[in-house]
């Protein structure tokens, strides 16, 4: 099963957007969203039943005893983070400590320990057919990028027992990818020859919401795919993210391409992502309009391919060229 990760420079581009409408199309079976700091694809996808959910433990936090301090002070003096406080008895705080352990390997009394603290929880949703995995970082904790490959274990795990739709036949003359583009299976009439392949997208890519801009959490989402779509959005600043994300894709050695969200709010810019786009030889998969009716459905829990409006119809291009390039 390939994966597909959707990404952007920065917030607010529509990569989720563009996500859930992918997940549509394809009718994906295994599907994600590491954004963890701000899950949302959930809001729009349909699942009737329940999540399975289990705490995520990222770095250990100290713990202070007050019955066996002894108030020597060494704790709060070594503490880089400002983390104890000397108050009537010492204590730690919990938002503050990095989980360093420098105070519990400094204190003669072995009046502080390292304990698991709960950063985050990670949320399943899954059946016969399809697997969603997402997550909920907590407010204030680190360790980020170590639960987006949690979120990515756990699809991948429950995915691999997830069996194929359907089988189709596909005319003989064509190549696979263009032949899964057609309505219908279709047998080559001239030779009578028929080729069974499976190219049902939904079992054959898992797809990926990725977090915005480039630190740790877009780093592990991007650790294992097979391709990265950007969302790029048409201002100085999604010029400047776009060439940052694009940088930090290509250390990672996989495919690139890269589409224009709401390119008619500055044509300017839209031909200057796509000029850059050539200048790099990085595909370009389309064009998104401004489209009132995308920001309908949205608030309806709908994606954008749900309902009639151009930037369903546009992105539904972006999908066709996004999945030729994916398997190429």
């Amino acid at each position: 099963m390939k994966q597909l990760l959707i990404l952007s420079g920065k917030g607010g581009t529509g990569k989720t957007t563009v996500a859930s409408a992918f997940i549509k199309l394809a009718d994906a079976r295994a599907y994600a969203d590491c954004d963890v700091d701000a899950p949302n694809l959930h809001l729009v996808t349909e699942w009737a039943t329940d999540p399975t959910k289990r705490d995520y433990y990222g770095l250990p936090v100290a713990k202070l005893t007050p019955e066996l301090c002894t108030h020597c002070d060494l704790c709060r003096q070594h503490c880089r983070f400002g983390a104890i406080s000397d108050g009537d008895q010492y204590s730690v705080d919990p938002y503050g400590c990095e989980g360093c352990g420098v105070c519990a390997y400094i204190c003669p009394a072995q009046a502080i320990e390292m304990v698991p603290a709960v950063a985050g929880e990670l949320m399943l949703y899954a059946d016969e057919e399809k697997v969603f995995s997402t997550a909920q970082l907590r407010m204030g904790s680190g360790t980020s990028g170590l639960l987006v490959t949690e979120v990515k274990k756990e699809m991948k795990e429950v995915a691999h027992g997830i069996k194929p739709a359907v089988e189709v036949v596909y005319d003989n003359s064509k190549p696979a990818i263009e032949a899964a583009h057609d309505s219908k299976p279709v047998t080559n009439a001239a030779s009578d020859e028929k080729h069974v392949i499976e190219v049902d997208y939904g079992s054959e890519v898992a797809i990926i919401d990725g977090s915005p801009g480039i630190g740790c959490p877009v780093i592990a989402s991007l650790s294992g795919v097979d391709m990265v779509l950007i969302v790029a959005e048409p201002s100085l600043s999604g010029l400047s993210d776009m060439e940052r994300i694009i940088r930090t894709a290509e250390g990672f050695d996989t495919k690139i391409a890269v589409c224009t969200n709401k390119y008619d709010m500055n044509l300017e810019n839209s031909e200057k992502i796509e000029q850059f786009c050539e200048e790099r030889g990085l595909p370009f998969a389309g064009r998104i309009p401004f489209d009132p009716a995308a920001v309908r459905a949205v608030n309806n829990a709908k994606t954008i391919v749900d309902v009639e409006c151009p930037s369903g119809t546009a992105v539904t291009d972006i999908f066709k060229k996004t999945m030729t390039l994916l398997f190429d």
